[in-house]
């Protein structure tokens, strides 16, 4: 029996998401305050109180990672702690810091960097994203090289095995969503994001942000953390930098991870932070593992009962 800790990504923010913890625990009100510092900016008011700011990337990264972890420490301190953990994206970041591999406020200013040059990658209209329900990878992959042909459009995220999410130009991916719902899939939905992440569009940003990685520091992990990349295992301290600026361009493989850390040994998979995405794409990757999520103290409480229940 192995425990899997996965750490939700962006889109999962909500206004008032990690209140709850905030409220219950001077450790939690600790960590925000740690954000707070390495951010220059008060993270609990843009939280709770600022639904401009939360849904702007170079501030829903640091907040999304902040409640991640406060929420993640929370599980710790009732003795629930991983033996493998991952994320959506963003979300590899909390990974790496709950591995040890990465501090918290470092952490917190790499994402904020991060999400200030995905904000500015690519000018307004550009560029954009869909997610592709009800069709199988070979199939979108097909439309995505015929119709890349002209207008550029890639796999972003392989969330589940009929759930994709694509990302290019605004004529390709539009392109792509017709040819899409010409092969029948169940739903095609342009998604509310401000570029085209996980696409080659962010070369240029990629570029910049190694420079900031190459400055930071990572240590080498205490248990085992997985590349949305490669979907297998960080080899090292040495590959992050470059595995994290290639993670900017590349399609999220959340499906091979998630199917990797089955085969590694994970039983039961635990989503720590807001939303609960991540349970759902587990559930339909497969119906074998338990999965839960945790977002608020009352399911905390119960997972803590039934593990001494």
């Amino acid at each position: 029996m192995k425990t899997a800790f996965v750490f939700s990504g962006q889109g999962a923010q909500y206004l008032g998401m990690g209140k709850e913890f905030y409220d219950h625990s001077q450790m939690v009100r600790n960590i925000f305050e740690e954000a707070s510092e390495a951010l220059g900016e008060d993270l609990s008011a843009i939280c709770f109180e600022d639904e401009k700011k939360i849904h702007f990337t170079p501030y829903t990264q640091p907040a999304i990672l902040t409640v991640s972890y406060a929420i993640e420490r929370s599980l710790n301190e009732e003795g629930i702690t991983p033996d493998m953990v991952a994320g959506l994206s963003l979300g590899e970041y909390t990974a790496l810091v709950s591995s040890g591999a990465l501090t918290f406020s470092e952490a917190v200013k790499l994402v904020h960097k991060r999400g200030s040059l995905m904000e500015e990658a690519v000018p307004d209209g550009k560029g954009k994203m869909a997610a592709v329900i009800g069709l199988d990878a070979a199939l979108i992959e097909s439309i995505c090289d015929e119709v890349s042909q002209t207008d550029y459009v890639t796999v972003a995220n392989y969330n589940t095995p009929t759930q994709l999410v694509l990302s290019g130009s605004s004529a390709g991916v539009d392109k792509a969503m017709i040819k899409a719902e010409e092969a029948k899939a169940k739903r095609v939905v342009e998604l509310k994001v401000s570029g085209p992440f996980h696409s080659l569009l962010l070369e240029p940003a990629a570029q910049e942000f190694m420079t900031v990685l190459k400055d930071s520091h990572f240590s080498t992990s205490t248990i085992p953390v997985y590349s949305n990349v490669t979907a297998e295992q960080y080899p090292d301290s040495q590959s992050i930098p470059t595995l994290l600026t290639q993670q900017m361009t590349s399609s999220v493989r959340f499906e091979q991870m998630i199917l990797q850390m089955i085969d590694d040994g994970a039983t039961d998979f635990i989503e720590v932070g807001p939303g609960k995405t991540l349970r759902s794409f587990i559930k339909a990757i497969d119906k074998s593992v338990a999965v839960k999520n945790i977002e608020k103290v009352s399911q905390l409480q119960k997972l803590v009962e039934n593990k001494h229940g």
